[in-house]
């Protein structure tokens, strides 16, 4: 499907980008912010293998549905009557559970990242209208977001009975009462590199932080309490945009970019913890080496039996070591904080090993593509000359970034806690903190 052009009559003063200019204006920041990262952490020879902004998104839980059935037997009236009769202390039971939910308070969430979880926000800094087929499902319309759906966070704010976050610099229409979502994409943990680098993001969270509380020291309405910033899921999912970088130098330097770059997300979440959070959600990073814009590219690379590249998935697989071990010790030393990891590289890396599990017929296939099976990616065709069916089961939208299929798929497994530790269902630790299943 070919996308829209360029047009000057729109009468909404903004720019319209079609969708193979799309990803040469919006992820522009992106090709620039690893292109700059490459010059501290690559050779010249590796720039071109990493011009993309490689994070990877989302998911979308399928649905489940339960009933039952009963019926009257040959037992009379009285048998009936029994069996309609609710148990004793149900009524007290359910106003119990009536209470409860209601003294719970509102469900905020703050998310740090990059087009992972962008829901929106370098759109709108960059004023920039995307046009179709971008969020032709669920949404129906073009939201910003580097899918034809959902990312990750959304199906999380659904999953918690919360609307979609606001990105932070959207102003216009926004609701920041449940919370904000600072991810941008492109942006990187290395400061410098991306204007919206993980360092950014929470100066910018301390900054609204800061405002909120002052209205209500002033006795307006804030969008967020001093209760409900201490209430709220702290969520992170960045660092892919800087492991692409990392992968494609000499390994025998990872060790030390890689403690870096933790490092600096160590100095983000002590911050955070400084000013009032008490509940994070860490995201590792994905399987880099199975998206297809990599695999198709970098077809001379060492490639593993399921077909993904090993050396930049080893990269991944050391920076989250390196990242779970950090959650490790913040959780030992972060008095009264519960820090949750949640491996995203099994579970994503799952969805190209057991494809078949889900239903999946070409597991690097992209939905917005030209060429068809098995990649739907010929070079130097950019755009949507051949789209994938909304139905159809594929799990990656651009190469880069996931469909609302994948991302429904990643985000109930990342939920579920089987992929946490510790094995903490997302739920539980909004309502109530860290129920454990097991701390392995």
């Amino acid at each position: 499907m070919a996308g829209a052009t360029n047009g000057g009559g729109n009468g909404g003063g903004g720019k319209v980008v079609s969708m193979p200019l799309q990803y040469f204006c919006v992820l522009a920041a992106v090709v620039v912010a690893v292109m700059v990262l490459s010059l501290s952490f690559m050779s010249p020879a590796a720039m071109v293998a990493v011009r993309q902004n490689l994070s990877s998104v989302a998911a979308a839980p399928g649905g489940s549905s339960n009933s039952s059935a009963g019926g009257a037997g040959a037992g009379g009236a009285a048998g009936l009557a029994k069996a309609a009769s609710p148990p004793a202390g149900w009524k007290e039971k359910e106003q119990e559970q009536e209470q409860e939910q209601a003294r719970r308070p509102p469900v905020v969430l703050f998310n740090f990242g990059d087009s992972n979880s962008d829901t929106g926000g370098v759109a709108a800094a960059g004023g920039i209208r995307i046009m179709p087929p971008e969020g032709r499902t669920y949404f129906h319309h073009p939201t910003g977001r580097l899918s034809d759906g959902r990312v990750i966070i959304d199906f999380i704010c659904e999953s918690l009975g919360t609307r979609e976050l606001n990105p932070y610099l959207r102003g216009i229409g926004s609701d920041y009462s449940n919370g904000v979502n600072f991810a941008m994409a492109g942006s990187t943990v290395t400061h410098g590199v991306s204007p919206y680098s993980l360092n950014v993001q929470v100066d910018q969270f301390v900054y609204f932080r800061h405002r909120s509380l002052e209205m209500f020291e002033r006795g307006l309405e804030g969008p967020v309490s001093k209760e409900g910033f201490e209430s709220a899921l702290y969520m992170m999912d960045i660092g892919h945009n800087d492991m692409v970088g990392v992968a494609h130098t000499p390994s025998d330097q990872w060790d030390k970019k890689i403690t870096e770059i933790v490092g600096e997300v160590r100095q983000a979440i002590s911050i955070l913890y400084d000013n009032g959070a008490r509940k994070f959600w860490i995201h590792g990073t994905g399987a880099l080496g199975c998206l297809p814009a990599l695999v198709v590219q970098e077809t001379k690379g060492e490639q593993d039996k399921h077909g993904c590249l090993a050396g930049v998935n080893r990269a991944a697989k050391a920076f989250n070591r390196k990242l779970s071990q950090l959650c490790d010790d913040l959780r030992f030393h972060l008095k009264g904080a519960t820090v949750v990891y949640t491996d995203m590289f099994a579970i994503k890396y799952d969805f190209v090993a057991n494809h078949t599990k889900y239903g999946i017929e070409w597991p690097f296939m992209v939905c917005c593509g030209n060429g068809g099976p098995p990649y739907n990616m010929k070079q130097g065709r950019p755009g949507c000359g051949d789209l994938c069916p909304p139905e159809a089961k594929v799990v990656s939208w651009d190469g880069v970034h996931f469909t609302d299929f994948g991302s429904g798929l990643a985000a109930k497994l990342a939920m579920s806690g089987e992929y946490s530790k510790p094995r903490v269902k997302l739920a539980s630790l909004i309502h109530g903190g860290s129920k454990k299943t097991s701390d392995s």
